[in-house]
Order: structure tokens, then C-alpha cells, then sequence
């Protein structure tokens, strides 16, 4: 079979094992649906939870990223890292022997306050819908990669699928298909990566193919990157034009927003205890650090094989590829590659001769005097999809890449349905607005709500292209979360004079502050000779996140403490694995009075 009938096998059959898990698993009740019924095994969990935290963003762009900006790209390594284990050991045991539902639930019941739960549904549906965006961006790159078809209609077919899903199971079908989605990427990221990792340096491990020598050369592969690109006129591989304060802020916006991360925080709520939350936060990470170790030399390798086979080859305008590539090769030519004519016909690569010569180079801006600049538009999340094909690999590996990148973007996609649903069903619904609701209206809700939140996302995704690249859309997500939801989770459970006005108060500044800093400088016209310090918008959170935490406290100061009841909860939550009086068991707290 070619590479299309691979793609078509991989895609269609895992996309059958996804729906049919659904089915088998579907929802029956609220505890289901939200929660799983509190009865995942921390093993499963892990792996869930790996598979909802390694979204487009990790599978797709991530290795782009790194491939494009070199050490300026391991701020989203470090950052996504750290905050995982920031979360895994700060805040997750905490939030699950808390026993609610969604962090909307906690913030409105730790902090007594209907109005404290609604503005934390707020900042959750900002956080969800720009991480979203970028999901459904990768589902149409994925999507339009292997059809051929405009991104907009793949982010249409990727819409339909997760629709049938996380509608019907909740989350208690999302954790097994995850599970299944984890086995399929991590299968699709590092099958690859050994191949190109043999070819290139003849070492199957591609964290050490990375820092070894090229195969036949008494060169590391670093090095010759590094070479490659001086003389291109790009600045080295191991270097970067990112200021240290920017990498700084990103790695704290990115760590920090990780640790406010609704999707990522509700997974814990579907294990039995505490001690199962540590657990499985521990299974995660393992099971994290399998992709996160090899993106690196993805991308390395993935720019050593790009410049290539693309720079110097001459241009296949017409439509008939076959024969104009006959025909310069006759002439002593070398044709560009057929997978370049193939992305091409996605909008995400193209070429333009400035010079007239028919042919492609690749030049950075600090090339020699005389060597014209070819421009290549390439969309870096279309790196870790090409890349088997940049490497000439076997077609099952081809197919089985894009089936892994869908796999990423679809798992995280239905964890975020999952925190949108929840908000608008429970949080504003049950919890805010209809106390009286049944299970049975809640859950119809609920469903309702995935749906329409399904639509929403797939309508970001499509104009989301102002935006920028995957990762960079994921981070603004990080960032909105890091400055909103992480200063009332940490002083919720550490502090316990925070009350609802200081909470209200660290909510909002955040939220407004660092949403009105990203639209202007993306959507308004403004330029990084103003950013704020020199910091990116995909940095500001982290900055917004320290005047988040500032505000809060000093509005908590000066107004009234919260009721006694509500601050021995705050005691008794770090002693995991207690009963208290105030109402908390296993299946959940009992809502606290509001005041």
C-alpha cells in the first residue's frame, strides 16, 4: 500500500476504536459524565491524563517549534514540564480530597460565593476556548495534510468525530478513549524518531542519536546543524534572539497556567482518593516524559532533513508533477521533493522566486551580500506530520503519524469539552442559577452544552489563523490561566484568610489584564518594541500572574475574613484522607453557606 492508503487505514481504524469505546463506556449518570464515577485506577488515570496534556500543541508544534527557534524553543519544554510536576505535587491531591467536580465547583464553595463561581466559569471558558482554538487548528493541519483538502474542512471532520464522543460518554468515555489515544500517539511520535535517528546518526535512541556524531562523519549532529545554518545566514541551532527575560516570563507563564489548567485539573477528580491523585500524577509524568525527551531530536532532525532535500531544488510549478520532474532531471536538475507539491496544496507551504530563478534558497536574514532571500511560508505544525516524508520512510510510518497527531489534538479537544460542558451544566446551572435541577435535566444539559461548545471551538479553529502557530495559541491559554485561576487555587488551599472579595478581585485583574494584553498586541496593531519590559504576549501572564497575586492578597487583608468553618476546611484539606465535620467525604463536600 502507498503512504494515502496507509494514512486511510491508520486514521479510519483508530477513529472506529475511539467510537466504539465511547459507546461501550457511555455516561449514565452526573458522576459518569463529569467525574467517571471516581473509580479510574491511577495507572489508567496517568495515562488519560498524559494523553489530555500532550495536545497538538506537544505532538504537532512542539517539535516545530524546537526545529525553528533552537534553544529559544525549550522555554515550552521547560515550562509544560515544570508546571506538570508543580501541579502533580502541589495542588492536585489537594483539589481531589476537596471532592468536587470542576474548579469552578472549588472556588465557588472554598470561597463561599455564587459570584466568585461565575467569574471562575468565566476565566475557565477564556482558558478552554483559546486552548481549544489551537486543538481544532491541529485537526485541520493534521486532517488537510493527509486528504489534501483546506484546513477549515479538516477542523470540520475532526469536529464531527469528537462531537460523537465526548457527547455521548462524557468523561468517563474520554478516559478510556484517552488511554487508547496515548497508545496511539506515543506509538506515531517515536516509531519515527528512531528511524531518522538511525539514518542520521545511526543510533536507534533519539535522545542520543541528538547528541551523537553523524553516521560516517567525526562531526555531532548538533554541530553540523549548527554549520548548515551559519552558512545559510541563520543564527546557530544552540542559540537564540529570545531576550532572558522573555524566556523567563514564557517558562513562568506556561509553569504556572499548567498548574491553573481546568482540563489537566479535573482528571484528578475521577480517582478514588488522594493517595491516587499522587499516583497517578506520578504515572503521568512517566508517561509525558516518553515524548517530551524525544521532541528535541525531532526537531533537530527535522530541520537538518528539511534544508536538505528542499534547499537548491528547483521548483515544480505545473500541475503535472511527474513529468516537469522527469523533465529537470533530464537537464541535470534536482526536482523539489513530491511531499513539498503535497503540502503545498494545503496552503500551509509554498514558495516564492524573488529572483526569477525557478530555484529554492534558503537564507536568514544574516546571509552573505548577494544571496537573494527565497521565502519557503511554512507553518511550523506541519513539521512533525511531514517529517516521515521529508525522511523518505515507509508509508505505515507516514499514516501512522498523522493518525498519532489527530490522536493528540482529539484527547486534549475532549478534555476541554469536558471543563465547558461542566461550567455551563453544573457550575452556572445546577450549582448557581436552577439548585433544583435533576440528574437526569443536568446530564441532558450537559450534553447539550459539549455540543455547542463543540461548534464554537471548530469556528475558532477556522479563524484562528491570526492567531499564529499551535503552541503559540496554547500558550496564551497558559497564560490567561496562570494570571486567573492559579492565584486562587494556590492561596485557597495555602492560605486561609483568602476570602471571596480577595478571590473576586485576583480573578478579574488577571483575566482582564493579560486577555487585553494579548488582543492588542495581536489583534490591535501593537509592536514588540512596546511590549511591557520586553515581555511576549505568550510571557505576560506569568507578569499579570504576580499583580493577580498582589491585588487578591491586599483585598483579602482589608476585608472580612472568611467564616471559621471555611478556614478549618483550609486546615483539614492538607491532611489527606480525614472526615470532617465541614461536610467532606468521599462522594463531596456538602456546599458551605454563602455570606
Amino acid at each position: 500500500m502507498d503512504a494515502q492508503a496507509w494514512t486511510y487505514a491508520w486514521v479510519f481504524s483508530t477513529f472506529a476504536l475511539y467510537i466504539g469505546i465511547a459507546i461501550w463506556s457511555r455516561a449514565a449518570s452526573t458522576d459518569d459524565f463529569y467525574v467517571a464515577g471516581h473509580h479510574v485506577h491511577p495507572t489508567i488515570n496517568g495515562m488519560a491524563t498524559a494523553a489530555d496534556w500532550m495536545s497538538a500543541a506537544s505532538f504537532l508544534s512542539m517539535a516545530g517549534l524546537i526545529a525553528f527557534l533552537g534553544y529559544g524553543g525549550s522555554v515550552y519544554l521547560m515550562g509544560w514540564t515544570g508546571g506538570y510536576v508543580l501541579l502533580a505535587l502541589l495542588l492536585a491531591p489537594f483539589l481531589r480530597e476537596f471532592g468536587k467536580f470542576t474548579v469552578p465547583d472549588f472556588v465557588g464553595d472554598r470561597y463561599y460565593s455564587d459570584v466568585a463561581r461565575v467569574v471562575a466559569v468565566i476565566a475557565a471558558l477564556f482558558v478552554s476556548f483559546t486552548y481549544i482554538a489551537g486543538q481544532m487548528k491541529g485537526v485541520g493541519v493534521a486532517f488537510s495534510g493527509f486528504l489534501g483538502i483546506p484546513f477549515e474542512w479538516g477542523i470540520v471532520i475532526g469536529m464531527v468525530i469528537v462531537l460523537f464522543y465526548a457527547v455521548l460518554g462524557g468523561m468517563k468515555g474520554i478516559t478510556y478513549t484517552q488511554v487508547a489515544q496515548y497508545c496511539v500517539l506515543i506509538f506515531a511520535y517515536t516509531v519515527p524518531a528512531v528511524f531518522i535517528s538511525l539514518i542520521i546518526t545511526g543510533n536507534p535512541i533519539p535522545q542520543l542519536g541528538f547528541i551523537a556524531n553523524v553516521a560516517g562523519e567525526d562531526v555531532s549532529m548538533l554541530d553540523k546543524l549548527n554549520q548548515v545554518l551559519t552558512d545559510l545566514g541563520f543564527l546557530e541551532y544552540t542559540s537564540s534572539r529570545m531576550s532572558m527575560i522573555d524566556i523567563f516570563a514564557i517558562t513562568g507563564a506556561l509553569m504556572f497556567g499548567t498548574a491553573g489548567l481546568p482540563h489537566v485539573i479535573i482528571r484528578f477528580f475521577t480517582v478514588p482518593s488522594a493517595k491516587a491523585a499522587r499516583l497517578s500524577a506520578g504515572w503521568a509524568l512517566v508517561f509525558i516524559a516518553i515524548l517530551y525527551t524525544t521532541a528535541p531530536a525531532v526537531g533537530a532532525f527535522a530541520r537538518l532533513n528539511f534544508i536538505a532535500e528542499v534547499d537548491g531544488a528547483t521548483y515544480v510549478a505545473g500541475a503535472d508533477y511527474a513529468a516537469e520532474a522527469a523533465a529537470i532531471e533530464a537537464a541535470g536538475g534536482r526536482p523539489i521533493p513530491q511531499w513539498f507539491k503535497s503540502w503545498e496544496a494545503t496552503g500551509l507551504l509554498g514558495f516564492e522566486d524573488q529572483n526569477g530563478d525557478g530555484r529554492i534558497q534558503i537564507r536568514g536574514p544574516e546571509a552573505p551580500d548577494g544571496l537573494k532571500d527565497e521565502v519557503v511560508p511554512l507553518n511550523r505544525d506541519i513539521f512533525v506530520l511531514a517529517n516521515p516524508e521529508i525522511a523518505q520512510l515507509p508509508g505505515w510510518v507516514i499514516g501512522l503519524v498523522v493518525a498519532g497527531g489527530l490522536a493528540a489534538a482529539l484527547s486534549t479537544a475532549a478534555g476541554l469539552l469536558m471543563v465547558i460542558s461542566s461550567a455551563v451544566s453544573h457550575d452556572l446551572g445546577r450549582r448557581t442559577f436552577f439548585t433544583d435541577m435533576t440528574d437526569t435535566t443536568e446530564l441532558l444539559i450537559a450534553r447539550f452544552a459539549a455540543a455547542g461548545a463543540v461548534l464554537a471551538a471548530g469556528l475558532l479553529g477556522i479563524y484562528s489563523a491570526q492567531l499564529g502557530f499551535v503552541a503559540q495559541v496554547v500558550a496564551f491559554a497558559f497564560g490567561l490561566a496562570a494570571a486567573s485561576l492559579f492565584p486562587v487555587i494556590f492561596l485557597g488551599i495555602f492560605w486561609k484568610r483568602m476570602n471571596k472579595e480577595g478571590a473576586i478581585a485576583a480573578m478579574l485583574t488577571g483575566l482582564v489584564t493579560t486577555f487585553g494584553y494579548i488582543y492588542y498586541f495581536k489583534f490591535a496593531g501593537g509592536t514588540p518594541d512596546q511590549w511591557l519590559w520586553g515581555v511576549s504576549p505568550e510571557g505576560i501572564g506569568f507578569v499579570f500572574m504576580g499583580l493577580s497575586l498582589a491585588i487578591g492578597i491586599a483585598v483579602a487583608l482589608v476585608t472580612k475574613a472568611p467564616p471559621q468553618e471555611v478556614q478549618d476546611l483550609v486546615e483539614d484539606i492538607r491532611i489527606p484522607g480525614t472526615r470532617r465535620p465541614h461536610g467532606l467525604a468521599e462522594g463531596g463536600m456538602a456546599p458551605l453557606p454563602s455570606h
